[in-house]
Parts: structure tokens; sequence; C-alpha cells
């Protein structure tokens, strides 16, 4: 974990709970689907060498997640959360239980009751995490258990794909001058297909060439990355014609990405100012799906992302400083 970012963990006796407030590096919209969509879920929530794998999850009040938390011998422990409050992008509350693998509940386990806010801040995003229990005895019990370790750790794990987010999305972009792009994904062949791409428009790799996971520096905060992803493609630029430029990366599943066709290619646009930037993005936008708000991340860009109302998916990037 980054040692500025804010984290506080206080269990509280009298009143059967558990009080978590942690910072993150990243933008509201970012960490609440890190919280909420169960494809990045299975990413982080599980502390290594375990696994979060989701049977079903129904993000609705009334719905449930069913998960197994894996271990390394394949160990199953199954869970699940019954969502009862959600605010959308401010809160959420659920009722947390053991259970079996078709989600009938463990009385041998106390259950517990999850209540998440989040807050958004200059560079950051706050959750205020308050884990209430029946009795002490059941709160004991998880404290024994080692809950506190257990959760620390996925959230670090949590800070690592926020981390790589950020990264993913930099652009080696460093004027002002406006552009557009085609930024395309891939599974873990993005060398191959952009050498392919090479060889047919006969153009030369813009910038420092092909940059891989492996050249990010070290962060003693953060886990290593694993070996097989250091080799992985972590930016390229091609020019095609027409001084067209196809930007390309590989979106690894262990960090927390799951590439289809559909989601794979956006449109990138770098309008020359922020005002260019909002007036696009809100007119663009405007009758389809945002995924994420315009916003500044901490990388330095002001970004935003979503699918217009025709299914054509649209990045749009602002490197101007306020």
């Amino acid at each position: 974990m980054n040692p500025h970012l804010q984290f506080k963990f206080e269990v509280n006796k009298e009143n059967n709970s558990i009080h978590i407030q942690r910072e993150f590096a990243a933008g509201l919209q970012l960490v609440w689907n890190a919280w909420t969509t169960p494809e990045l879920l299975d990413q982080w929530w599980a502390p290594k060498p375990y696994q979060t794998k989701t049977k079903s999850m129904d993000f609705r009040e009334g719905g449930s997640w069913l998960y197994a938390m894996v271990g390394p011998d394949n160990t199953t422990h199954w869970c699940k959360a019954d969502y009862q409050h959600i605010v959308p992008i401010k809160s959420y509350s659920g009722l947390d239980a053991f259970c079996d693998e078709d989600g009938n509940i463990n009385e041998s386990f106390p259950r517990s009751l999850w209540s998440n806010h989040f807050t958004e801040n200059d560079q950051t995003t706050t959750v205020h995490i308050t884990v209430q229990y029946k009795q002490l005895a059941d709160l004991e019990m998880i404290i024994e258990l080692g809950f506190k370790e257990g959760f620390t750790a996925a959230l670090g794990n949590l800070d690592q794909y926020l981390e790589a987010q950020g990264k993913l999305r930099a652009q080696l972009h460093t004027g002002t001058k406006s552009r557009v792009c085609t930024y395309v994904n891939f599974p873990g062949n993005t060398e191959e297909a952009f050498l392919f791409y090479k060889s047919v428009f006969k153009t030369e790799f813009v910038g420092n060439s092909i940059q891989r996971f492996g050249d990010l520096p070290p962060d003693p905060n953060q886990p290593p990355i694993a070996e097989h992803v250091k080799k992985m493609v972590l930016h390229v630029e091609l020019p095609l014609i027409a001084n067209h430029i196809l930007m390309g990366t590989d979106a690894p599943k262990e960090m927390g990405f799951t590439v289809t066709q559909g989601n794979n290619m956006h449109i990138s646009l770098e309008p020359e100012s922020r005002e260019e930037t909002k007036r696009i993005f809100d007119a663009l936008s405007d009758g389809g799906k945002i995924t994420m708000p315009l916003q500044d991340m901490f990388w330095g860009g002001y970004f935003g992302s979503f699918t217009d109302k025709f299914g054509i998916n649209w990045m749009l990037n602002c490197l101007v400083k306020k």
C-alpha cells in the first residue's frame, strides 16, 4: 500500500463492529466498479494465494453475490452477500455469510452486515466500511480467524489493479496538439498483432517503441508483477496513413481485464483544451452509457470513456493542465 494513502482499522467491542477507512489513488467511478463488478471483484477480493471465483451476481436491492474463496490446494469456501440498500456511485449495504455452493447459509458461522460508503476527494477515493455483528462472540471469532490480515491483503490487491488501470490509460503522447487515434486491447498478443500491422503499413513505432509491463519501475508498496505479465505490451503506437495513430495494449486477466469483441476497441480523442474535451464528451455520450465519467486522473490526464447510443466506444484524454 502507498504509505501516503489513508488507512484506518478499528474494532469496537462495545457495539460489536469493525470500522475501516481506506483511501485509493483513483477516481470514484473506477473504485465503485471494482467493488460492484464480479469480473473485477474476482481479481482482488481474496488475499493471495487464495482466489475469488464468482458463481453468480445480481447487484441490486434484493439481489445477491455468490462466490467461492479457492485456496492453492483447491480448498473451497463458499460465501454469499445479500444486497439490502444501494445508492449508485455512493453506497451499498449487504448481509454477508458463509454458505454452500447453492447459497444455503452455514449457521455455524456468524453473519455480518456490511455498509460501504464511497467519497471522492481531489485525486483519490475513500471507502468507509462498517462491518456489524450481532454479538461480541461473533466479532471475536472473525478477528481470531484473521479478518484484519486477510482483508488488508485484499485491499492491497485492489491498489495493484487500480494502478494498472491508470498506467494502461496513460498515453505516451505528451504534447498539447489535438489528435484522433484508435485504441485497441488484446488478451496477450498485442506484439504479434502490431508487428503484422507494421509490415502492412511499412511504418515505425512511435516514441519508445514497444513499452512492456516489465519496464515499469518496481514499487515496494505493490505486489510484484507476474513474470509472464512483464513480457506483455503496456503501450505501443503505430502510424497508419494520413497521420492516424493506432495505439494498443495487452489487457491481462491478472490485472482485472476481460477482453471481448465489442469492448476491445475505442476511438481515442485528445482535444487541445479541457473545455473542448468536456463539450465533446457531453455531446457524444448523450443517450449512451458512460463507463467512466470525465474526471482528473492521478496520472495527470482529464479522462473519460463511454459507449455512445449507437454502440461505439470512445475515450477522451486531455493532457492540458487546469
